[in-house]
């Protein structure tokens, strides 16, 4: 509380560009205090990372460009397609194939809002791949589109992972125009999807029913953002709810998550709430984030730098502007620290770099790239 209104009372002392351009050099922490880098604060909008294997980054920018950043210079690539710019439309997520490097699986992969033809307003939660060579771009494959295009522009979820058998996982939100879509099997949206290198279904998705889309893992989301696996193969997702009701899941093969029948989040206009806080069929949340937290990026911890988190879960908030550490003991929080309270904020992205170090996106224009490591 107290480092909250201190940051308040700086900032309104701080002319408007110095605002923007202030980051604290570190800030306390429950086990050791975090110092704070700013990379770049000339990004547009970011929304994901990605590290290459020479130690340049790439981040996807969501009006629709790719930026290489070499030690802080940032260059935009030219290649990607046209994305749908309705809502919260955009770029999304990256995905290095798990072989990228080799010379073979070059692949980058990028989720988008593909618009629908002809100038329709409609349009999906999409994924393509393109090949990664001599700093440019080249051919475009796409290998994957949602089944259904819609309006208005809203919950297209989009965060991508490759786990550990290399199969490439996919979110879709519920796209905000019927929320019942979340709960057809048949439809991609409000799902977790499971899927190849090559975007077909993975072999041993689930199957609710015979109706059920071959792809779909789980159902019954809203709008997840945040995806990652642990060192024991478990997966977590965060996504969000209607003004509050924030959540983080673990993933399992055809469960049924609740939404829109089970949510503790509340109806924007009347504040009242929208469902039960929990069905016979459906999965309880493992933990509801506390009031307006917004959750896009996820990452567990692990390597040499941050050896006191070990394993613990790294969310990042929109609204809420924080950075929150969540350590579990099988589904109970044990241990929850804030570890940034508005110090950078609005933070769309939150990745463990290959040298330990924590990294995060500001979901802003300009945006910035900031990299967090241990106070020693």
């Amino acid at each position: 509380m107290l480092r909250s209104l201190f940051l308040a009372l700086l900032t309104l002392s701080l002319p408007t560009g110095a605002q923007a351009a202030s980051l604290p050099e570190q800030v306390p922490g429950l086990h050791h205090p975090v110092a704070l880098e700013l990379i770049t604060d000339e990004l547009d909008t970011p929304w994901s990372l990605a590290f290459l294997p020479d130690g340049r980054m790439l981040v996807a920018e969501q009006p629709g460009t790719l930026a290489l950043v070499d030690n802080g210079d940032v260059q935009r690539l030219d290649g990607l397609p046209e994305v749908s710019h309705r809502g919260q439309g955009g770029l999304f997520d990256l995905a290095l194939h798990p072989q990228f490097g080799d010379g073979t699986h070059d692949w980058l992969y990028f989720s988008w809002a593909q618009p629908g033809k002809d100038g329709d307003s409609d349009d999906a939660t999409a994924v393509s791949r393109v090949r990664f060579e001599d700093d440019a771009l080249g051919a475009i494959t796409p290998i994957f589109v949602q089944n259904r295009f819609s309006t208005p522009g809203r919950h297209y979820g989009g965060r991508l992972l490759f786990d550990d058998q290399g199969l490439l996982w996919l979110t879709i939100g519920d796209r905000g125009v019927s929320k019942g879509r979340a709960q057809d099997t048949a439809d991609h949206a409000g799902s977790l999807l499971r899927l190849t290198a090559d975007g077909d279904p993975a072999p041993d998705n689930p199957g609710f029913d015979d109706d059920a889309a071959p792809e779909v893992y789980s159902i019954g989301h809203r709008n997840p953002q945040g995806l990652a696996q642990a060192a024991d193969g478990t997966l977590w997702s965060t996504e969000h709810g209607p003004r509050t009701g924030d959540e983080l899941n673990r993933i399992l093969p055809g469960e049924n998550y609740g939404w829109p029948e089970v949510t503790r989040g509340r109806d924007y206009a009347t504040n009242l709430p929208l469902g039960v806080d929990s069905a016979p069929g459906m999965r309880d949340p493992v933990h509801v984030f506390e009031g307006r937290f917004a959750p896009s990026g996820l990452a567990v911890v692990s390597g040499e730098e941050f050896p006191a988190w070990q394993g613990d879960l790294l969310a990042g908030g929109l609204r809420g502007e924080r950075l929150l550490r969540l350590r579990l003991e099988g589904d109970s929080i044990i241990e929850r620290e804030v570890v940034l309270d508005g110090e950078v904020g609005r933070i769309r992205d939150v990745r463990l770099g290959p040298d330990g170090a924590i990294y995060l996106l500001t979901d802003s224009d300009p945006g910035r790239l900031i990299r967090l490591t241990r106070v020693r």
